[in-house]
């Protein structure tokens, strides 16, 4: 699924390319960036990251964009939104690399694509969610406008232990 360029003051949202692999492994094959998602292996290896492109091309995966620094074109990190095929509603997700932690990219990245999911595909929903423990992920999600909306106690099962999941949302109406 082709996506459209997202431009932010700092950032380029783009589709991710086979060039991109050596920085998705190294970025995402942070434990500590795997530590923090559900579905990021580690570690993390350039096997995974060629199924992860080959994934996105074969089927509707929803739209996951690479997160590059608009003057330099570095990649920083991935966001994506997961559409429900029945309702109008999205799931939103991202990471960001260890070195580009704490600059408020997560944040600018995640705006534009809830901006994208409420403007250009109408959705009435986006949710979020992040393991109990993550407070900079929390700070994402508050400074975006959503609403804590619950826990769900031992949810998640990552690298043997239950995880509490902190569920967020927030409605177009709510969307400034």
């Amino acid at each position: 699924m082709h996506h459209p360029e997202l431009r932010t003051e700092r950032l380029l949202l783009r589709d991710f390319r086979r060039a991109d692999i050596p920085d998705i492994v190294r970025l995402a094959g942070a434990r500590e960036v795997a530590a923090n998602t559900l579905r990021i292996p580690h570690p993390y290896t350039a096997a995974d990251a060629e199924t992860f492109l080959r994934l996105r091309a074969e089927k509707s995966f929803g739209y996951s964009f690479a997160i590059t620094l608009f003057a330099s074109g570095e990649l920083c990190g991935a966001v994506g939104l997961h559409p429900d095929a029945v309702h109008p509603r999205a799931e939103l997700g991202y990471w960001i690399g260890v070195p580009y932690w704490g600059r408020g990219y997560a944040t600018e990245a995640a705006r534009a694509v809830l901006d994208f999911g409420f403007r250009e595909l109408k959705l009435q929903r986006i949710f979020a969610h992040h393991f109990e423990g993550n407070p900079a992920s929390a700070r994402v999600l508050q400074k975006l406008g959503m609403k804590h909306e619950g826990c769900s106690r031992q949810h998640i099962k990552k690298w043997g232990e239950l995880l509490d999941l902190e569920n967020y949302g927030i409605l177009r109406s709510e969307w400034k």
